[in-house]
């Protein structure tokens, strides 16, 4: 056989994998992440930034030093919540997009208790955060009765539920709710006994226990009750799970549900922790987030914890990024997206397998 004839037979055929291996998905997944800070460091030193100052400020300083660790805490809370919010629905290929509404209204929830005093102090977190899971958990419903009575797609409800909720948060910080004090749009800050208090230790908040708790009640819910192995039958094969009498459509609302009040437990860390007010643009980017997260983590409640504080060491090297060498907002987005993208693609490979495969008579 020639050299022309063996090229015109030979192909790249692509195979799934039967079986992938934790190891592989790892090993996959760092090979991806090692080619990524690869492009950002060539595209930093492009700018100008020097190899050793790329180490000093976002890796020592973001993973190894105590203010960067604490920093990248605070910013991974609520990313843990918006993550595991998205894979509680994903999991049965419920596609929540409205995560972003959600966790306004569960800021709402929390800010109608602080705003009117519900309760004695001594329990006022608690009832916050239980009226952000109620509110989150109610905007959620209605797109997942649509979805399972009318089959109106959830991608295009819950981004309408998402503007809705947004327009009702400017409604009341441009209305009843406005700052009395300087005018601003925003409401009034929430009192001392109304905020999450630190834990000693830098400027963690024990918002960091709501979301480990969290990932703890999560992974009890979908590796060990029956719930969970309902739902995992549902996202693998909901014709066979309706065959054999599951409650498909249940099972999916339930999901939806969880999923938003998950989101606005996320509200509440956001708003009792960091903001200490509602404001309109506490919410941007976390819905985003959390389906990126979702999808890295494999729906995975410890993987998700994992990746959401990657993505909140992304986030916070992107900062100091634009404080020590004012790099456009533009160029900092750009790095992070590419980190992001670098490793989202390596789950082709982790799926996939490519080879040469020979075609004979071609």
């Amino acid at each position: 056989m020639t050299r022309r004839s063996w090229l015109r037979s030979t192909r790249l055929a692509l195979e799934v994998r039967q079986r992938i291996p934790p190891l592989h998905r790892a090993a996959f997944i760092l090979g991806a992440l090692i080619v990524g800070l690869a492009i950002c460091v060539a595209i930093l030193v492009g700018r100008g930034v020097g190899l050793a100052s790329i180490y000093e400020e976002f890796i020592a300083f973001t993973f190894f030093k105590a203010s960067g660790v604490s920093t990248v805490i605070v910013q991974s809370t609520p990313l843990v919540l918006a993550g595991l919010s998205a894979s509680l629905a994903f999991r049965v290929n419920y596609w929540n997009i409205g995560i972003e509404g959600q966790l306004f209204m569960g800021v709402i929830g929390a800010t109608l208790v602080a705003i009117f005093d519900v309760g004695p102090e001594s329990i006022r977190l608690v009832l916050m955060l239980v009226a952000a899971i109620v509110l989150g958990a109610a905007w959620a419903l209605p797109p997942a009765l649509l979805k399972v009575r009318l089959n109106v797609s959830e991608v295009i409800s819950t981004l309408l539920f998402s503007y809705i909720a947004f327009y009702f948060v400017l409604n009341q910080v441009y209305g009843p709710w406005q700052d009395p004090k300087d005018k601003f749009p925003h409401s009034e800050q929430y009192d001392a006994i109304e905020r999450l208090p630190p834990i000693g230790w830098e400027q963690v908040h024990y918002g960091i226990v709501v979301a480990l708790a969290a990932v703890a009640v999560v992974w009890w819910l979908v590796e060990r009750s029956r719930f969970g192995i309902q739902s995992r039958f549902v996202g693998t094969s909901p014709r066979m799970a309706l065959a054999i009498g599951l409650p498909v459509g249940a099972i999916v609302a339930s999901s939806a549900v969880l999923s938003g009040g998950m989101a606005g437990a996320a509200g509440f860390v956001i708003a009792t922790a960091t903001e200490f007010r509602l404001t309109p643009a506490m919410a941007a980017g976390y819905g985003f987030s959390g389906i990126v997260i979702a999808f890295l983590a494999g729906n995975r409640p410890f993987a998700t914890l994992i990746v959401a504080c990657l993505m909140g060491g992304l986030y916070v090297a992107g900062e100091s990024m634009k404080v020590f060498y004012s790099l456009p907002d533009a160029l900092v987005g750009l790095i992070q997206a590419i980190v992001v993208l670098s490793v989202t693609a390596s789950e082709f490979f982790v799926r996939y397998r490519l080879r040469l495969a020979h075609y004979r008579g071609a």
